[in-house]
């Protein structure tokens, strides 16, 4: 089941049947909108879970939130020292709706390497995987899910007025180095969908990317959207052109041509 590229997951609302699956002791309270809003692009929550020891007072910070966005908490005393007992439910749970045959994909929340197996067999059964967790998540987690959002882009802020918007978005353009390995994922992703003139669509282009990198967002380098990312990058350009179906234009991108 193939992602959607970045321009078409802002539009077309998913109708896939997602199992969100929080681990308290790895996230913050304060990426909780951002996070369901972020699972909104790819399907529908229909199962909303937290786990961790309710009892503690180290999670009071997540109690009013889970009221607020209909989160079940699910109990998982601490038995010993560490977190094994919750990432123990957590999985459990996780395969229990696995063989219920009622979801799509799964939506896992936490910066643990645990979950690396888990991610792995979901996949295997067919199910696409969302992982979200913090940079610090090992490479072999992220690796392992169809798609991984760093929730560092997803944390409380204020809504910003559009013009201020605007403002950073050249200042980020002016201001952004790319590195070589951003640089060659972004050349290579553009050279497998150019046609014979070099030009490529950009939706093809983010399917493409999402394919060869997991972990990928625009969000990451400081721009909203894709195209922002390559026009902020002199080695690449933009053209905008109507789609063949009359309905709005489509921006191409190509990588520029020595002189």
């Amino acid at each position: 089941m193939p992602l959607l590229p970045f321009s078409v997951q802002q539009t077309e609302t998913s109708q896939e049947k997602l199992a969100v699956l929080i681990d308290a002791d790895n996230t913050q309270p304060a990426i909780i909108e951002g996070l369901l809003n972020e699972v909104a692009k790819y399907g529908i929550a229909s199962i909303k879970r937290i786990y961790g020891d309710w009892t503690s007072t180290n999670l009071r910070s997540w109690k009013d939130r889970l009221l607020e966005y209909a989160i079940q908490p699910i109990q998982q005393f601490s038995y010993t020292t560490g977190k094994n007992a919750t990432d123990s439910a957590m999985i459990i749970d996780a395969m229990d709706l696995l063989y219920s045959g009622k979801l799509d994909g799964f939506c896992i929340v936490s910066s643990d390497s645990d979950f690396t197996r888990l991610a792995a067999r979901l996949r295997e059964s067919g199910h696409m995987v969302y992982g979200f967790g913090e940079k610090k998540t090992p490479r072999a987690f992220v690796s392992v899910c169809d798609k991984f959002i760093y929730t560092e882009i997803l944390r409380d802020a204020q809504v910003e007025e559009e013009a201020d918007e605007d403002k950073k978005t050249v200042a980020k353009r002016k201001e952004f180095k790319v590195d070589q390995k951003l640089l060659r994922l972004l050349h290579d992703a553009v050279d497998d969908q150019a046609d014979e003139s070099g030009w490529a669509n950009l939706s093809k282009v983010g399917q493409g990317i999402n394919k060869r990198s997991s972990e990928f967002d625009p969000r990451n380098y400081g721009f909203r959207k894709l195209g922002d990312l390559f026009r902020a990058i002199s080695q690449f350009e933009t053209e905008e052109r109507p789609q063949e179906n009359g309905m709005g234009r489509q921006v191409n991108i190509r990588w520029k041509k020595k002189r």
